[in-house]
């Protein structure tokens, strides 16, 4: 249950933090950087105060290392659709090669 928690959590938090750091490029690309950073950094504030009870949790069931290799996966788990619907991306294989890398690191930092 904790590990699920976490992962939601993290899920949550990433979507907040992945619109904080690149949706400014599309919605606020006419504006000055200084107030894309303005409102990036106040998206950014829910982000934090999802992934920071979401890491304690995740502290109580999983070493620091997995904590890091499953957040890089939800970061590509959230990133790709986001790139693709809301940024109109193309899809290419590169996605898929790091999401492959992705696994590798997966299987090392869980294997027993």
């Amino acid at each position: 249950m904790t590990g699920l928690k976490t992962i939601s959590l993290l899920a949550l938090s990433n979507i907040f933090m992945t619109f904080a750091w690149y949706a400014h490029l599309k919605e606020l690309k006419d504006k000055p950087w200084w107030i894309a950073a303005f409102l990036s950094w106040g998206v950014a504030l829910f982000e934090y105060l999802i992934q920071v009870p979401a890491n304690r949790i995740g502290y109580q069931t999983f070493s620091l290392g997995q904590l890091k290799i499953l957040q890089e996966v939800v970061t590509l788990t959230v990133f790709v659709p986001f790139a693709i619907f809301f940024m109109k991306e193309k899809l290419t294989w590169n996605y898929l090669g790091a999401a492959l890398c992705l696994a590798g690191a997966v299987y090392f930092i869980f294997r027993k």
